[in-house]
């Protein structure tokens, strides 16, 4: 609990620290590795194969588990680099903030402006979602008012703090995983019981794969891994940033590509026949497929709820990023750095999220599932780049163990990111193209065209509940 007296705050355990009026509230470090884990467990979605599964199953040319190991491989290389660069700059900010470390203030501003792209899409996506699946199963209620609910709700517990969404996506993530093992055993139950010409490994490769429809499908499904990147942006509310983020960030990303691939495996061995999908009810007809109206309700049940977990736990990254540079007078200031004394939270920047995600009553699904992976490939890019740069170039770290950490993994991100960005469809490039232009101008009316540095972000910034333990004061009266 917390207490004021004069200019003294007592913390619980009777731990003090002296503020002044000018003192700035920061973010509470509450998040152990588990519940960092399953904050980007959440934000990948378990359930996030069927999302696009009748799209990317074509794009596949029917090798979607294929297609998700590529993107394993490509996203566990950089989830390294995040990992190591996590513990250089444990600070919010994720992207951002490593490639303005070791680029600099400019470039670090640029990618940052790429990556928000894709994290305020990526709520709009869940409740996109969530209003089609919940106005298809309850038609007298339309579509507008499941999205503005789901808003509403999401933003709430957003503004209660991080801890309450992390305990909502707990369970919300268990239900999801349960959901996964019940398809996988009922599947494969399914595909024994009445094979359909589909081999075991032909999900993964067959006589109609080539590596073009890998990398078309691994470009889509990229956006399924940005749970390791969110989890990099919870470093100030981490007990232990240093040794807590990089361990949940490789978790995050192994346990999502298996989970993503032995789904996408299962799905490939009962529904080979993929042509006959429809992309806007693939999911539903392979769960019909595999076990009837049942596993159809219950799923349509599960990823409601995984898609209210993906929303809180994306509204809640894309905020942290923007008070990273808010904070650091990227973006005004007053509005985006601002923290409630009595949640910790940084409400304003939720409350403008909230009303970013009314875009979703007008903006189409498959525009949406085009903008994510633009900025985020962009980004997991410079990251991987950052590394080199950082530890290699400008820390001369040249051992055995570091060539291995700071070369070689970084090159193998770099090249897979790199070359994923370019499988995307012309779309991303239409619209992510103009978004980095606008950026740009932004950028040069920040720097009065590149005569004076940005404001230099204090990667030394210290949480005040962190400062030394003082002497125990009086019991005061509790604040408010």
């Amino acid at each position: 609990m917390l207490y004021l007296d004069g200019t003294t705050l007592v913390l619980s355990k009777g731990r003090t620290v002296t503020v002044t009026a000018d003192a700035p509230i920061r973010l509470s470090r509450k998040l152990n590795t588990g519940r960092i884990l399953v904050f980007g467990l959440a934000y990948m979605l378990p359930l996030a194969v069927f999302t696009s599964f009748g799209y990317a199953t074509a794009a596949t040319n029917g090798h979607l588990a294929g297609s998700y190991i590529v993107t394993t491989i490509a996203m566990l290389a950089t989830a390294s680099s995040y990992a190591q660069l996590v513990r250089a700059y444990p600070v919010a900010g994720s992207a951002y903030t490593y490639t303005r470390g070791a680029f600099g203030s400019h470039l670090g501003f640029l990618v940052g402006w790429a990556l928000l792209l894709d994290y305020l899409l990526l709520p709009m996506l869940s409740y996109i979602l969530i209003g089609q699946y919940l106005s298809a199963v309850v038609p007298a209620v339309p579509q507008w008012a499941w999205i503005v609910g789901s808003i509403v709700v999401v933003t709430v517990l957003n503004l209660i703090g991080i801890t309450i969404v992390t305990s909502v996506n707990l369970a919300l993530v268990g239900a999801q995983i349960l959901f996964v093992a019940v398809f996988v055993i009922a599947g494969l139950a399914s595909y024994a019981g009445d094979q359909r010409g589909a081999g075991l490994l032909d999900p993964f490769w067959s006589a109609t794969a080539d590596v073009p429809h890998l990398a078309a499908g691994a470009a889509i499904l990229a956006l399924a891994f940005l749970g390791f990147d969110a989890v990099s942006t919870l470093s100030e509310e981490a007990k232990e940033p240093k040794r807590s983020i990089p361990r949940a960030i490789i978790l995050t990303t192994l346990i999502g590509g298996l989970i993503f691939t032995l789904a996408a495996w299962v799905a490939g061995l009962v529904f080979p026949d993929y042509k006959h999908l429809s992309d806007d009810t693939a999911s539903i007809d392979l769960m019909v497929r595999v076990g009837g109206a049942v596993l159809s309700g219950l799923f349509t049940a599960a990823f409601v709820a995984g898609s209210f977990a993906s929303a809180m736990a994306s509204q809640a990254s894309v905020a942290r990023i923007l008070y990273a540079m808010g904070r650091d007078r990227m973006l005004p200031r007053t509005v985006f750095a601002r923290v409630s004394a009595r949640f910790r939270t940084p409400w304003i920047t939720i409350l403008i999220l909230a009303a970013l995600g009314l875009l979703a009553l007008v903006v189409p699904l498959d525009w949406v599932f085009q903008m994510i992976n633009f900025g985020a490939l962009m980004a997991f890019s410079f990251v991987n780049l950052s590394v080199i740069k950082h530890f290699l170039i400008d820390r001369r770290q040249r051992g055995g163990r570091a060539i291995w950490l700071f070369l070689v993994l970084p090159i193998i991100g770099f090249a897979m990111t790199a070359w994923l960005w370019t499988s995307l469809a012309p779309l991303a490039f239409w619209i992510g193209i103009p978004w980095v232009v606008v950026g740009l101008i932004y950028l040069l009316g920040l720097t009065r065209f590149f005569t004076r540095r940005p404001p230099t972000m204090d990667f030394s910034e210290e949480d005040p509940a962190l400062a030394p333990e003082e002497e125990p004061a009086r019991t005061p009266a509790p604040l408010g």
